[in-house]
């Protein structure tokens, strides 16, 4: 289905809706939140094969390399860098659009089969539930989100103020031309750009990464940001503060490393990422709370039932004093 060409998609409400209906996605957060978002879609029941592949301690995530290990698939060449936007779409882009969706359920059987196998399904569907439960994103703008660009924090003031004025204008652009922020300038971009400021096309030009279309289509705009970020009055400039976050106690602290300890040693018997396994910010949540009880650690927020039933005596004896 082409979102571009039919004007209403109210009708697939019901479906996504429907708790009979599973929807197979892959590495879907992103989409759904669009869906959601845009056309004010509620999803019921969802199976995402990135997750279910993540569970099952896959190295390689991507869509072309689980079709490959699990159904022996070869996908045609990729046409991501491609202006979908251009209509008609070519004969080629069509095959490619096809083809990312085609091997879905198969896909989803084979790692159905293999969560099973390792009594890990269980827990491929809560964390679907949350995906599908996950509201639509809040689309103001955090007027401290440029900060969250790699690489921000090590800048000057007037660097910094720059990297601001940069990242505000793209997001303007994103919503006025209706595409993903990285899909304008990606965040490395940004970053080069305010510690190069050049002050002309040919200057961004040369600044690494740039590309011709890049300076063509975002040039006047990242210029102008640019410009803005140097008039900058220095009271008005953006600065960091240092230690400006409270310290945990020290308790917290031991109550992390213990955590870590934990995780890199379960992380290696369970053949798991430890991100997928116990996420940082989770280490950060469940050192602050100290629970001593499953229903204390079930409490803690972003904890999900399956790593209290799969862990739980591990990590309340991780954070016992």
């Amino acid at each position: 289905m082409d979102p571009l060409a039919v004007a209403d998609l109210a009708p697939l409400a019901p479906l996504f809706a429907d708790p009979a209906i599973v929807l197979v996605v892959h590495a879907g957060s992103n989409d759904l939140a669009e869906l959601k978002s845009r056309y004010g879609f509620t999803f019921a029941s969802i199976f995402d094969t990135s997750i279910a592949a993540r569970l099952l301690g896959a190295r390689e995530l991507g869509l072309e390399a689980l079709l490959g290990t699990f159904l022996g698939v070869t996908l045609p060449p990729s046409r991501q860098r491609d202006d979908w936007s251009a209509r008609p779409l070519t004969p080629a882009q069509e095959t490619y659009a096809a083809a990312d969706v085609e091997h879905l359920f198969p896909l989803k059987a084979r790692l159905t089969e293999a969560l099973m196998a390792r009594g890990r399904l269980g827990w491929a569907k809560e964390e679907c539930e949350a995906l599908a439960a996950q509201p639509a994103p809040d689309r103001t703008l955090d007027p401290q989100a440029f900060l969250g660009v790699k690489g921000a924090r090590d800048l000057g003031p007037r660097a910094l103020g720059i990297l601001r004025e940069l990242y505000q204008a793209r997001e303007r652009s994103a919503r006025a031309f209706d595409r993903p922020p990285f899909k304008i300038v990606s965040d490395e971009m940004l970053l080069a750009i305010a510690i190069t400021v050049p002050a002309d096309p040919a200057a961004l030009a040369r600044v690494p990464g740039a590309t011709p279309r890049m300076v063509a289509r975002w040039g006047p705009m990242l210029l102008d940001a640019v410009a803005r970020g140097e008039q900058l009055p220095g009271a008005d400039l953006p600065r960091i503060e240092r230690g400006s976050r409270p310290p945990g106690s020290a308790a917290a602290k031991r109550r992390a490393e213990k955590l870590k300890a934990w995780r890199t040693a379960a992380a290696t018997r369970e053949g798991l990422d430890p991100g997928v396994l116990l996420p940082n910010r989770l280490i950060g949540a469940i050192a602050d709370a100290g629970p001593r009880t499953v229903d204390e650690l079930l409490a803690v927020d972003g904890v999900r039932r399956w790593r209290v039933e799969a862990f739980g005596p591990e990590l309340l004896l991780a954070v016992t004093p």
